[in-house]
């Protein structure tokens, strides 16, 4: 009888014992509800992941997608959170992750293997994305690997409209993952290369905020703001000294970039934060997407003369893409592409890359974070980080 499929209610109450939770509670990150729950398939995955999660030793060949997949699915099936201060619905599977991988190097262990899929690459890192800081992270040989990939000029074409895209429009979530890296080390600000006590951050940018919020009384499907754009944010820029972007993109007669500058006690980056208030403006149609209108919107910087306007819409591997361009006086010179980590309107925000408008060979490239003023409230507004200080 225990092997019998049929028998739900039997499979509904192992699974119900375990500390995650209950599916018929969850949403996806797009808020949809499940329907005709496999209680038996979800359990037994379950199991099998933590198994080899607890001992990589006990893995199959081969196994490795199918854990993947297992993780994104605890992440991505949460329950709603009412608010961004909702404390009553915390997701039980995103505190079992936690639990599970932090003070490993599960993330890096596959990220640079060098037998991994492209599709393992791309899982495992939204998974590391959505997870936040790892021990690796927190190293200077980490760091430089995140910078090396988010200042490359070369990650940065029309084919993925200058941002973290694939040439199909969806997400590339190995560069994501890199500006993740980049922006919250302004945050968490670490004075030791290595820091043996460390396991986990808990920051505006790790796994808690990526849980979807969603009022009960609101039907997506109805709302032209599906996207929760309308209100005050704000929105932080990361960048390098010009002259330092042009001579790490001059590459060697091999084609290699000299990634030793991101080492130099001299080498400095600035985060720099605005508040903008956004107003969603129209809304158009999507035929790809017709429950998900693109939103158009536009958005002013208080204290400044600087505006913002730009769309919503759905990636073509259903994220939630973000795309504005903004400057003086309306004069657009900065444009900039995110994309929404985690759940819709979820605390976390949108991670992304700006440049200029005019896409020259040689314009300035960097990471940016977008989040609801009311999700970080208390984060400083600028910060400048040198080499020379974590020496």
């Amino acid at each position: 009888m225990l092997y019998n499929p049929q028998d739900k209610l039997l499979w509904r109450k192992l699974y119900l014992t375990l500390p995650l939770d209950d599916p018929r509670n969850c949403v996806s990150t797009q808020g949809v509800r499940r329907h005709d729950i496999d209680w038996m398939a979800i359990l037994q995955r379950f199991i099998r992941a933590r198994t080899v999660l607890y001992n990589p030793s006990l893995s199959r060949p081969g196994e490795r997608l199918t854990i993947l997949h297992t993780l994104l699915e605890l992440v991505a099936w949460v329950p709603p959170l009412v608010d961004m201060e909702d404390l009553e619905h915390i997701s039980l599977n995103l505190a079992w992750v936690v639990a599970t991988l932090q003070g490993t190097s599960f993330f890096e262990d596959i990220e640079l293997s060098g037998l991994v899929t492209e599709e393992e690459r791309q899982i495992c890192a939204r998974l590391h994305t959505y997870f936040g800081l790892t021990v690796k992270d927190i190293t200077r040989t980490g760091r430089v690997r995140s910078r090396a990939y988010v200042y490359d000029m070369r990650n940065y074409s029309r084919d993925n409209l200058y941002g973290p895209l694939n040439m199909t429009g969806g997400v590339n979530w190995v560069h994501v993952q890199a500006i993740h890296h980049v922006v919250s080390m302004h945050i968490v600000d670490f004075q030791q290369e290595e820091d043996a006590s460390f396991r986990f951050a808990i920051f505006p940018m790790s796994i808690q905020t990526t849980q979807i919020v969603l009022p009960p009384e609101t039907n997506l499907d109805d709302d032209e703001d599906w996207a929760g754009v309308s209100g005050s944010w704000k929105v932080s820029f990361c960048f390098c000294d010009h002259r330092e972007l042009l001579r790490y993109n001059e590459p060697d007669t091999d084609g290699n970039l000299d990634t030793s500058i991101f080492e130099e006690a001299d080498f400095g980056e600035v985060y720099r934060t605005f508040n903008v208030i956004l107003e969603k403006v129209s809304c158009s149609f999507d035929p790809k997407n017709p429950k998900r209108p693109v939103i158009d919107f536009k958005g002013e910087m208080p204290d400044t003369t600087s505006t913002m306007t730009g769309t919503v819409r759905m990636t073509t591997d259903a994220q939630v893409q973000w795309k504005f361009f903004s400057g003086e006086q309306e004069q657009s010179i900065w444009h900039s592409v995110g994309i929404q980590i985690g759940g819709l309107r979820s605390a976390f925000g949108v991670l992304g890359s700006w440049t200029t408008v005019f896409h020259e060979s040689d314009d300035p490239v960097g990471p940016f974070w977008l989040r609801k003023d009311s999700a970080a409230p208390s984060l400083p507004m600028d910060h400048v980080s040198l080499n020379a200080a974590h020496a």
